[in-house]
C-alpha cells in the first residue's frame, strides 16, 4: 500500500469533501487561505473524458491546482480500467498527492457508464478500477462511496474494497437510493471502522455526512472511531469552517466574497460560466441587516467589479457592525 502523504496528517484528519461545480480552483484557494483542511480533493473529472482529445483540454481546467492547496487529491471516476490506468498516468504527472475514485456518485448519466455509485453493484470491476489506479499513477489511492445502492450492504461491500488495500475509504453514510433525504447513520460508520479492524486492514476509514462544524466533526470521530471526518456542505459561506477559532464579521465575510469572486474570473472567467459563483453568493450573504436585498442585487450581476461596487457600496451605507 502506497500511504504518502496520508501517513504524516494528523488525527483525526478534517478533509473538505469535492463537490461539484463548488470546490473549484479558485474556492479551494480561498479555504487555503482562510482554513486549510488537513487534505483538500478536486472536483470528481471523468477519466475516460481525459482520455479523449476533444475533452481533454476543457477538463483539464478541473484539475487546475495552486502549491498552497497541498496534499490534494485528483477525484476521478470511470468505469473502465484501462481508462483509468492511463489516466493514472497523467495524474501522476501533473503532481498530485493522490488518487480518489468516486464510487458513490448517483447520477445517472455517470452510472450509466458504470461509473459512480453503480459500481456497488458491480464490486469485481469496482476492485479491477482500484488495481489500475494504484499501477498508473504509483500514488495512494482512495476511494469515496456510500453504504451501499438500494440497500445498506456494508458488510458485503466494504470487504470488497479493502482487499484491494486503498489508502482510505470515505463513506456517505447513507445508500444511493437515500442520496441526502435522510440523517447519515453514524452507527454504520463505527461498524466500518469495526469491519476494517476484524480484517486487519490497515486502510483509513473516513466517515461523511451531515457534519455541522469543526467541534461535531471531532466528536463523531471520537465516537465511531473513524480516522477522519469529510466535511460538505458545512463549507457554504464560511471559509474559516477549519479555523473554528477565528472570528468574522459582515464586513470580513464580504470582502472574502469579492476576492473569492476576483479570483474566479482570474482563473475560470474564460472557461466557466460566472452564475457558478451566484451559489457561494446565497451562502455568503445571509444572517444579517440588508442580506435579502444585497443578495438580490449580486444575483443580477454578470462580473466581478458589480459585485465589488455593489458590495463596497453596501458597506458605506450599511449600518450593520463591519
Amino acid at each position: 500500500m502506497e500511504i504518502g502523504f496520508w501517513g504524516k496528517l494528523p488525527r483525526p484528519i478534517m478533509a473538505l469533501a469535492p463537490m461539484a461545480n463548488v470546490t473549484d480552483v479558485a474556492f479551494r484557494r480561498i479555504i487555503a487561505k482562510y482554513g486549510k483542511p488537513d487534505v483538500l480533493w478536486t472536483e470528481f473529472v471523468s477519466a475516460d473524458g481525459l482520455m479523449n482529445k476533444k475533452g481533454r483540454e476543457a477538463l483539464l481546467i478541473d484539475l487546475m491546482y495552486s502549491e498552497g492547496e497541498r496534499p490534494i487529491v485528483a477525484q476521478l471516476f470511470s468505469g473502465n480500467p484501462e481508462k483509468m490506468f492511463e489516466v493514472g498516468k497523467l495524474v501522476k504527472e501533473l503532481g498530485f498527492d493522490g488518487l480518489d475514485i468516486n464510487m458513490g456518485c448517483p447520477d445517472r448519466s455517470i452510472e450509466k457508464s458504470g461509473a459512480g455509485a453503480a459500481l456497488i453493484k458491480n464490486p469485481r470491476l469496482a476492485r479491477e478500477i482500484i488495481r489500475a489506479a494504484k499501477e498508473g499513477s504509483g500514488l495512494p489511492v482512495s476511494v469515496k462511496t456510500r453504504l451501499g445502492y438500494n440497500k445498506d450492504i456494508l458488510e458485503e461491500w466494504l470487504p470488497e474494497l479493502l482487499a484491494e488495500k486503498p489508502v482510505a475509504i470515505t463513506i456517505h453514510a447513507r445508500t444511493r437510493k437515500e442520496m441526502s433525504k435522510v440523517p447519515a447513520r453514524w452507527g454504520r460508520i463505527r461498524d466500518a471502522v469495526a469491519t476494517r479492524n476484524s480484517l486487519g486492514s490497515a486502510t483509513l476509514i473516513l466517515g461523511n455526512g451531515d457534519v455541522k462544524d469543526i467541534a461535531d466533526a471531532h466528536a463523531k470521530a471520537k465516537e465511531t472511531g473513524a480516522d477522519g471526518i469529510m466535511l460538505g456542505r458545512a463549507i457554504f459561506g464560511n471559509p474559516w469552517l477549519f479555523s473554528q477559532f477565528i472570528k468574522h464579521s459582515v464586513s470580513d465575510k464580504l470582502g472574502v466574497l469579492v476576492e473569492h469572486t476576483k479570483l474566479f474570473e482570474e482563473l475560470l472567467g474564460e472557461h466557466k460560466s460566472f452564475a457558478i459563483m451566484k451559489k457561494h453568493f446565497k451562502a455568503y450573504v445571509e444572517g444579517f441587516d440588508g442580506a435579502k436585498e444585497l443578495r438580490m442585487k449580486l444575483m443580477e450581476t454578470e462580473n466581478a467589479g458589480e459585485v465589488e461596487a455593489i458590495v463596497t457600496e453596501f458597506l458605506s451605507q450599511s449600518n450593520i457592525l463591519v
